[in-house]
């Protein structure tokens, strides 16, 4: 093996100082580039009255910086063969991802924004239907976002885009073996998708699944967070909600009904327990004034039991609701008819 001479290394050494300065030149003008655009674009977003401006601004940075940076040394590339020669190496892997990374952050960006003019509307039903379908359509584009510029940047190794070719020579196989392999994670995309769309449940929502209560705290890809009244967290699969019945207590508006039991001992007036229920109800905020009414509900050898029901606007009302005329009848009856409370 013939080791280099003095003169080729000398040569060498000048055509990479030469590449590195060009490189260096080409990074700082992008750098100033950056730094003058997003100069004028913070003073415009500072001007505008809404955060909207601000958040694509601010994540828009730091992808635009060094994708200027990429165009930079592209075109100066085409003046220095040695930086055209290190730079087409790296190109098909760099650029990829920057354009990858720019549309990422644009996806990001527009959710966050259109989540913050969704919560403007008065419309509570409304909000949490808009912010259910910007968060799953933001997290499937982003996943096919990055499904894609990985692809892109895995066909710019020679190893596997002949791996590629190859697959494709038999299509067949390589069909199947795709296809069982990316089920799930196809099954998780189409999932949500269709939850976006069809909205069984929506941030927020009050759902009852597998004999659990809670509210929709989170919607991803693959799976639901809920979060029940004790403060734990429910993994449940996406697709859950699509293949199998579960409770949705806010699906419409409309409000709920609920029921207090009160046992009372036989043999005393019904009619002052249900003039007393029909004016302290009255002063409740959570009542809506739909349903308030009592009823005898069973009649036993010991006591008869009286159904309290009640109607309110939402879950976290109606249950506020029933604990407040329960202990609001308990207390009339423990004042002015303590002998037909039942306490054994």
């Amino acid at each position: 093996m013939r080791l280099p001479t003095i003169v080729e290394v000398l040569h060498w050494a000048e055509k990479g100082t030469s590449a590195a300065i060009v490189a260096g030149i080409a990074l700082l003008a992008a750098f100033l580039i950056h730094f003058a655009l997003f100069a004028v674009l913070d003073r415009i977003a500072r001007l505008s009255p809404t955060r909207s401006d601000d958040v694509v601004v601010d994540r828009l940075r730091q992808p635009l910086r060094w994708s200027l940076a990429a165009v930079c040394i592209s075109l100066a590339a085409e003046n220095q063969p040695m930086l055209a020669q290190i730079w087409g190496s790296v190109a098909r892997f760099v650029v990829p991802a920057l354009l990858g990374w720019v549309a990422f952050a644009l996806v990001k960006a527009f959710a966050v924004v259109m989540s913050d003019r969704a919560e403007l509307s008065d419309d509570e039903l409304a909000v949490r239907s808009r912010r259910t379908r910007i968060a799953i359509l933001s997290r499937s584009l982003g996943f096919v976002i990055v499904f894609v510029t990985v692809a892109l940047m895995l066909l710019g190794i020679p190893g596997v885009r002949n791996v590629g070719v190859t697959l494709m020579a038999s299509a067949g196989v390589a069909t199947l073996a795709v296809g069982a392999a990316a089920q799930p994670a196809l099954k998780s995309l189409i999932a949500g998708i269709q939850m976006a769309l069809s909205e069984p449940i929506r941030i927020g929502d009050l759902v009852v699944i597998e004999n659990e209560t809670g509210r929709v705290e989170d919607i991803r890809m693959t799976y639901v967070v809920i979060r029940t009244a004790d403060e734990r967290r429910i993994i449940v699969p996406t697709a859950r909600f699509l293949e199998t019945s579960f409770q949705n207590w806010t699906r419409v508006v409309g409000g709920l009904t609920g029921n207090v039991v009160l046992p009372i001992v036989p043999g005393h007036a019904i009619a002052p327990i249900r003039a007393a229920f029909e004016a302290l109800i009255k002063d409740q905020s959570d009542w809506d004034k739909r349903i308030g009414a009592l009823q005898v509900s069973e009649l036993k050898v010991d006591h008869l039991e009286l159904k309290l029901v009640l109607s309110a606007p939402d879950p976290a009302a109606l249950t506020r609701l029933r604990l407040a005329m329960r202990e609001a009848m308990v207390e009339w009856l423990r004042v002015e008819m303590p002998e037909a409370l039942k306490t054994a």
